[in-house]
């Protein structure tokens, strides 16, 4: 067997008495496998769970060989199709080879040439999968950030570091950060860089569903299960095999939900709603909160597990305050969108109005950055945005500090205070923004005469 080992197949033949040796066969080679008894059968199964790999007869009822090939192309590009015909026959065997399918294989089928066939067919979509991902790597490392994301400030650019290398594994990441701040098209961003970039990413908001419902959204649900439940339903974890699934507001999800959420993080099973067939799913797991997740496991809120499950590799998006030029960087991006959506000649932002920008905290990030410039577009009536256009109050908040730029000593206790004001006091965060000790920190506010308030300074033994 090689690496290919738990690759889902699935065989489709109208005769079970030609199906049967080979799903024994292939099962006995480490796959898993399934069978579907006519093209329209398996086409029903690849739209609803699309498997690793297919195996199918050219003359079947319903839908013959060449036309489910044809329609899972459509669908799924890069799914391999081995067709099974007769030595005859090779007429039909070169049509399934310029409609798209990996090989073929002549009636009377030897088993030990389809086991290679199926292996080589993996092993190809392998090498093609790390080509692309090598692509994506190369593009993303010349661009300097990634796709969807803007910013190249000191805080995004470790964001992006974090995320490139993270992205072509299968490590559960935890995103962590206010509302606004770019969580999602961050976890978007992981998928587009990873070897599943051509399988499906699929999003769930979890705080936006009730409890009752959240279960069977996730999970699927069966036929009869509760009121309503009129058909088999597959869930998001169903719907994402072989991708990535995010999972936004995660500290939102239910105690009971939680427990079956574990389940499928450790074993990669689960039953639908209703079921008691085990289902298994090959999903990449990306989650997302604006919640303090390990104050709410000291708080009995979120279980211990789960959260170490899901946190193997942590990302902090930083709020758009501590991001600096990026806020223009930003706007201008909005401004040239929202200009050429709404067909007006608004070419960017007077001098009043990038210091209104720059001065205003904020407190919804990039989401009301975004709401503000598409607002001040569709109202500007002049080529450059001013400060009045802007929909917002900015108040430079500069109480007790002197504007940095007079001495270093300045700068830097302007800097570490704005910075735990943003943090909520929190040392250690304030120090992973700003790139130093906490000790460092701790010192400082000695010296501030800010210890008692913030913090004391460490001991010889500490």
């Amino acid at each position: 067997m090689t690496t290919n080992t738990k690759a889902r197949v699935l065989v489709v033949d109208d005769d079970s008495s030609a199906r049967t040796p080979l799903e024994m066969l292939l099962k006995s080679e480490g796959y898993e496998v399934e069978g579907a008894e006519d093209g329209q059968a398996a086409l029903d199964r690849v739209l609803e769970r699309a498997p690793d790999l297919v195996v199918t007869d050219i003359h079947m009822p319903r839908m013959d060989g060449i036309t489910l090939l044809t329609e899972i192309r459509k669908h799924h590009k890069d799914l391999p199709v081995i067709v099974i015909t007769s030595a005859q026959d090779l007429e039909t065997a070169v049509k399934a080879m310029r409609a798209g399918a990996e090989d073929y294989i002549n009636k009377p089928i030897d088993l030990g040439a389809l086991v290679v066939a199926v292996d080589r067919a993996l092993e190809h979509r392998d090498v093609r999968l790390e080509a692309e991902n090598l692509r994506r790597q190369i593009e993303a490392k010349h661009d300097g950030g990634l796709q969807g994301l803007q910013g190249t400030s000191a805080a995004m650019q470790k964001v992006y570091a974090v995320a490139k290398r993270v992205a072509s594994s299968r490590a559960t990441v935890l995103i962590t950060g206010e509302s606004g701040t770019g969580k999602g098209e961050l976890a978007r961003a992981i998928h587009q860089l990873s070897p599943r970039e051509k399988m499906p990413f699929v999003s769930v908001h979890c705080a936006a569903l009730a409890e009752s419902l959240l279960e069977s959204e996730l999970f699927g649900h069966e036929k009869g299960s509760f009121t309503g439940a009129d058909r088999r339903r597959p869930g998001r974890f169903e719907q994402a095999h072989g991708g990535t699934l995010f999972l936004d507001e995660v500290g939102e999800i239910p105690p009971l939900t939680q427990v079956k959420l574990l389940r499928v993080l450790q074993e990669r099973t689960f039953e639908r709603v209703g079921g008691n067939e085990p289902i298994t799913v090959d999903v990449r797991l990306v989650a997302a909160t604006n919640r303090d997740l390990l104050q709410d496991v000291r708080e009995g809120r979120f279980r211990e597990d789960l959260y170490f499950r899901l946190n193997v590799v942590h990302i902090e998006m930083p709020p758009l305050r501590l991001r600096g030029n990026d806020i223009l960087l930003l706007a201008e991006h909005f401004l040239h969108r929202f200009a050429l959506e709404n067909h007006k000649r608004v070419v960017g932002f007077t001098e009043k109005a990038k210091g209104k920008l720059m001065s205003y905290r904020w407190p919804g990030n990039v989401r009301a950055l975004e709401n503000a410039i598409e607002r001040a577009v569709v109202l500007c009536e002049n080529p450059r945005i001013d400060d009045s256009d802007l929909p917002f109050d900015a108040v430079p908040d500069t109480a007790g500090l002197r504007v940095p730029g007079s001495t270093m000593a300045e700068i830097e206790k302007y800097a570490i205070l704005k910075t735990l004001e943003a943090v909520g006091g929190s040392t250690s965060r304030a120090a992973e923004m700003l790139d130093i000790s906490v000790r460092t920190i701790q010192y400082r506010l000695h010296e501030y005469g800010l210890a008692k308030e913030r913090g004391k300074p460490p001991s010889h033994g500490d």
